[in-house]
């Protein structure tokens, strides 16, 4: 019997849902939310989204005594509206950090053992938050991080180069947010280096176009949930499975003291092994950027009462 529980059932938390039913990922969902008339309408609507699809994922209003019987706890509580006009990861702090405050206790005193997956922003300041707060073991919470922009930047070398982004093997590092940065060494096609194979102006239509993908979404739709969704239920399917899969995540690192973005093996016991990258001289000052910012967000936490 797999069972998940997601805090914060707004557009991310109700559209992983959503996904983790139709793959047939969980037998049983536990919805958490502060709006208890929230979790009511999604859950009868994801219940009818059911019928006649060959599922039977079993939907329950979560409480602090189920959170115990979890597999993996998702949270993702968030407010994208402070991001409306000229909002920052620091607004979005501001809010979050009070939601982390909420929850990291009950989770601690429920004897939740499982996997805690995070996806709310700033993600990697709001995991190892959640860190300190839950007192779970650092292999066993950490966030979505960079496997959405990842996706983005496979999707954008194969837009420009005509190929198959699955067939791009590469990730982003470092936060998630504006310090991001683009593996450019560490990406190739059919085994070869990508930078032997293009040139400097398919270089910078790639960069572009894979930053301009999550602000066209953000813009055009004042959210994002898809995508985000998509490699949620990855990451999850890999806990449940016990795969062993190879993910760019949000995950702590032990030299910087702090979660940030790069790759990570994932299977039952969360992360098994990080993989700290190999970085050129150009990409250290990129992940030293990086590095800083996130701290710097991190000892804002304090400030953001």
């Amino acid at each position: 019997m797999k069972r998940i529980g997601i805090i914060g059932v707004g557009h991310v938390g109700s559209t992983v849902a959503h996904t983790l039913i139709e793959r047939q990922i969980t037998d049983e969902l536990y919805l958490f939310d502060e709006k208890t008339n929230l979790v009511e309408s999604e859950g009868f609507d994801l219940w009818a989204g059911q019928i006649g699809t060959h599922t039977t994922t079993r939907l329950y209003a979560g409480t602090s005594d189920s959170l115990a019987e979890l597999d993996v706890l998702v949270f993702s509580v968030g407010d994208i509206a402070v991001l409306n006009g000229q909002g920052t990861r620091f607004d979005e702090l501001a809010f979050t950090k009070q939601a982390a405050e909420k929850w990291g206790p009950i989770i601690r005193t429920s004897k939740f053992h499982g996997i805690l997956l995070t996806i709310t922003n700033p993600c990697d300041v709001i995991t190892r938050y959640l860190q300190e707060l839950t007192g779970l073991p650092k292999a066993k919470i950490f966030g979505t991080g960079t496997s959405l922009d990842t996706a983005r930047f496979k999707h954008a070398v194969g837009e420009i180069l005509t190929i198959a982004p699955d067939s791009v093997d590469g990730l982003i590092l470092g936060e998630h947010g504006e310090t991001q940065f683009i593996a450019w060494h560490a990406t190739s096609i059919g085994y070869r280096p990508i930078l032997e194979q293009i040139s400097p102006e398919q270089q910078e239509k790639i960069e572009a176009l894979t930053f301009a993908l999550g602000e066209k979404t953000f813009t055009g739709k004042g959210y994002t949930s898809y995508g985000i969704a998509n490699q949620a239920a990855q990451i999850i399917d890999a806990i449940l499975t016990d795969s062993h899969r190879i993910f760019p995540l949000s995950v702590y690192h032990q030299e910087a003291n702090l979660y940030i973005g790069h790759a990570a093996k994932v299977g039952a016991q969360g992360i098994e092994e990080s993989y700290p990258p190999i970085l050129s001289s150009d990409e250290k000052q990129k992940w030293a950027i990086s590095v800083n910012w996130i701290q710097t967000m991190y000892d804002a936490i304090d400030q953001k009462e």
